[in-house]
């Protein structure tokens, strides 16, 4: 009589553990899923159930843009890396269904998107319509640097990112701002202090962590595993661009407390300078744009930039750097067609290359030349008179995007470093004395050209 007491003890027990263990796989399937957005009712894909979510995922947040007739492309640079490979079958390919899932089922935990401003009233019934979808969301907001001046520091704030979380994926809509230099910007994702930190992996985001600059991509509509979803049209072009995308605003509230100090220059002569080295720079940028040449704010206008942001009246020149590297022959004739004849050229491309530009009523272009070595960069200097060389060690900087007279332009991203380098501690005192032989905090003497040399490396017109 005991041991069938046992057995039927242990068969209650079993039948109650199974029981128990359904209750579980329904409240899952019918409750907690659904809850969550993660209970799809197809698969897709020939991998994994995880991978499956994330096209589904990507598919419902595309038909809920698509409701409210909202214009988004897809910039995340994974997918656009895997489909850079396969462009030219996926341009020609039919839109019937595709055998498997091969890119939004690849790992990660975000898809992004990219949304113009302008395209979007940011209708709040969007956000409605996305919790009874099932999605949460986050929407990132931060001061509005277009209305930043001289004048006024606005504080307005705007949109920058959405976040929308469905089971366990989510997506990053990344909102991009025309801006003055004719290009698009999007903002840095930063939290304020009462949002929930652990929403997603903010660290794992591609778009945020710096703010960024880009040209106006052309768009191309595809076909991507099923899904219509429009795409820069050249994907290589625009992950270039994104590598070296980072943007830094100018210092406007550095900049009033310089001429609370210091005040600005408002004569004539200046009003007119400024705007001739304007004209002059945009020229300079688009001469150099054409020829495919990166360059950078230098010395005094790069110093301009960054103390007061705007051009300095005393400087009487404009100043670029270009990477030796990146010369190009084609420089010189290029600024002659645009209706800049050469005023000097110093230096030769191995060593010590300076070109100056003659701009309208006596404004000149001097373009510098740098070179690289193991622990620091430098730029040369040539005096006509006595052949004598100078050098101007920097240490080594990337290159940042900024907008500078209602132009989107390179400086150093280490632009501190790089003024304290050429102006020392005391950059933020004017000075309208300046000996480039001498006033400069990283000048050195470099020797002297030999003089069968000096026809070639000392050219004046």
């Amino acid at each position: 009589m005991q041991k069938i007491n046992r057995n039927v003890v242990l068969a209650l027990l079993s039948l109650t553990s199974l029981v128990f263990l359904l209750f579980q796989l329904c409240y899952y399937k019918f409750y907690l899923s659904h809850k969550n957005g993660a209970a799809f009712s197809k698969g897709r894909g020939s991998q994994s159930g995880q991978d499956s979510t994330r096209w589904h995922v990507v598919r419902k947040f595309l038909g809920l843009i698509s409701s409210h007739n909202i214009p988004v492309y897809l910039i995340d640079p994974l997918i656009l890396g895997l489909v850079n490979k396969d462009i030219e079958q996926i341009k020609s390919s039919p839109d019937g269904p595709s055998p498997e899932c091969k890119y939004f089922c690849a790992p990660r935990d975000f898809t992004t998107f990219a949304l113009l401003d302008k395209t979007w009233k940011h209708d709040v019934g969007l956000f409605t319509a996305a919790e009874k979808m099932g999605f949460q969301w986050l929407k990132i907001i931060n001061k509005d640097p277009r209305l930043d001046g001289m004048d006024d520091l606005s504080g307005m704030e705007i949109p920058l990112h959405y976040i929308f979380k469905l089971a366990s994926h989510a997506i990053h809509l990344v909102v991009f701002y025309e801006r003055s230099g004719n290009f698009l910007w999007h903002g840095p994702l930063r939290l304020k202090q009462h949002m929930d930190r652990k929403f997603v992996p903010f660290r794992k985001l591609h778009f945020g962590r710096y703010p960024g600059a880009y040209e106006k991509p052309e768009l191309l509509l595809v076909s991507i595993d099923d899904l219509k979803v429009q795409i820069p049209k050249n994907p290589s072009s625009f992950l270039e661009e994104m590598s070296h995308s980072r943007f830094l605003e100018c210092r406007y509230r550095e900049a009033r407390a310089f001429f609370q100090l210091y005040p600005d220059d408002v004569s004539l002569d200046a009003v007119e300078f400024r705007k001739k080295a304007k004209s002059l720079l945009h020229l300079a940028a688009l001469t150099l744009n054409n020829l495919g040449v990166k360059f950078w704010l230098s010395s005094g206008t790069c110093l301009g930039w960054f103390r007061q942001c705007n051009v300095i009246p005393h400087s009487k020149d404009v100043d670029l750097g270009i990477f030796i590297r990146d010369y190009k022959a084609d420089i010189i004739p290029a600024f002659q067609k645009a209706g800049l004849p050469l005023k000097h050229k110093f230096g030769k491309v191995e060593d010590s290359l300076e070109l100056s530009f003659q701009g309208a009523d006596d404004v000149k272009l001097d373009i510098f030349f740098f070179y690289e070595e193991d622990d620091h960069i430098w730029n040369g200097g040539t005096q006509a008179k006595s052949g004598k060389k100078f050098k101007y060690l920097f240490p080594k900087f990337t290159l940042c995007w900024t907008e500078f007279v209602e132009l989107k332009v390179h400086v150093p991203c280490e632009t501190l470093q790089y003024v304290e380098a050429n102006y020392g501690p005391e950059w933020k005192v004017p000075v309208k004395t300046w000996d480039w032989k001498s006033s400069p905090f990283n000048v050195q003497d470099n020797g002297i050209w030999p003089i069968d040399e000096w026809d070639n490396v000392i050219q004046i017109y």
